[in-house]
């Protein structure tokens, strides 16, 4: 093919001269063209939001999740969900690399990609199956990396499903470390999933001693997983889409409002739920994608917050092995990541 283009514009069926996420439909021939990597996929990790959408949609039905996964990827090329327009990432071997490619991956290397599923041509045939529990799902199958597609490769000294969970959500405590300053007050929307552990023990480790970090989970069992790790100094459990609600136990616990607010929710409608507690002059993190950024915005401006807002880029240099390092420094958060996600016995 003539005309390759290194952000994979080349695989858009439609509509042309938008990029592939964007796109509605890619070509998903399992082709490794010069600047593309082609990959076996064994399994396939999918953000939050958007199986927590299609397990509402097909009512926990495994043949119903199983029928719409499928149908999405016939109908797309790729894995986007129509709802929540987010993917995931797959973990698998390269079965093959473009002769204009740069890299030291080798054929045969054990990756984990590190881009969007919603941008990823891919091919699945058959799923084997389906863990609600973990947002994975084991399949026989192909993908396409392209020349600006990053990934990373399986270290030894992890489990591959657990560096598939960690490396899925990598990109939120890489930049909260960024975020989060000595003796900042922190909000964590989301606190008990796997996002949300690793922003709370990053933002207790920058924010120090004098700093503070409050974590808003959903039930007391949630409550119970966060507190042996220790990575908030209070948890309030409550509806995160309940805004005032969760803002006056903000202020009640704290205080005042908080410094950085962290939003790793996977359900819609806590755009206020972070702005609300969250200083005049403090920083909003969404990094959930079941935000609306029309109902932060407008939200903002009807309560005359001029609190930052950053969205979510799930990228930051380095992010893949600042993260897998939190596993190696906290035996705490490696046993959580292993009963969550690792291979059952």
């Amino acid at each position: 093919m003539s005309d390759l283009c290194k952000f994979g514009t080349h695989r858009v069926i439609y509509p042309l001269g938008t990029l592939p996420q964007s796109a509605e439909k890619i070509d998903n021939q399992m082709v490794c063209y010069d600047n593309e990597i082609l990959c076996e996929v064994e399994t396939l990790n999918i953000d939050s939001a958007s199986f927590t959408q299609i397990r509402e949609a097909c009512e926990d039905d495994y043949e119903k999740i199983e029928e719409m996964i499928l149908d999405i990827v016939h109908t797309k090329g790729k894995l986007q969900n129509p709802i929540t327009r987010s993917g995931g990432m797959f973990l698998g071997k390269i079965k093959a690399i473009g002769k204009n490619i740069k890299t030291e991956a080798k054929v045969g290397d054990h990756i984990a990609s590190l881009v969007s599923l919603s941008l990823t041509p891919l091919v699945i045939d058959k799923i084997k199956r389906i863990d609600l529990d973990k947002d994975q799902i084991d399949i026989k199958g192909e993908a396409i990396l392209f020349e600006t597609g990053i990934f990373s490769k399986i270290p030894d000294d992890i489990p591959a499903n657990i560096v598939l969970s960690a490396l899925d959500v990598c990109g939120a405590p890489a930049q909260v470390n960024l975020l989060v300053k000595e003796n900042d007050d922190v909000l964590i929307l989301g606190a008990a999933g796997k996002s949300g552990v690793l922003c709370a023990y990053q933002a207790k480790k920058n924010a120090g001693k004098n700093g503070h970090v409050i974590g808003v989970v959903y039930s007391e069992k949630e409550k119970e997983e966060l507190e042996k790790l220790e990575v908030c100094n209070h948890i309030i459990v409550g509806d995160a889409r309940r805004p005032m609600n969760i803002y006056d136990q903000v202020i009640e616990i704290n205080g005042s409002q908080v410094d950085v607010t962290i939003n790793v929710v996977n359900v819609e409608n806590t755009e206020m739920t972070s702005i609300l507690p969250t200083k005049n002059d403090g920083t909003v993190y969404f990094f959930s994608m079941a935000t609306s950024f029309t109902k932060a915005a407008l939200g903002a401006e009807g309560i005359a917050s001029e609190a930052k807002m950053i969205i979510g880029n799930g990228y930051t240099k380095d992010h893949s092995e600042f993260t897998l390092n939190i596993l190696r420094e906290s035996k705490e958060m490696y046993r959580l990541f292993k009963e969550r996600y690792g291979k059952e016995k």
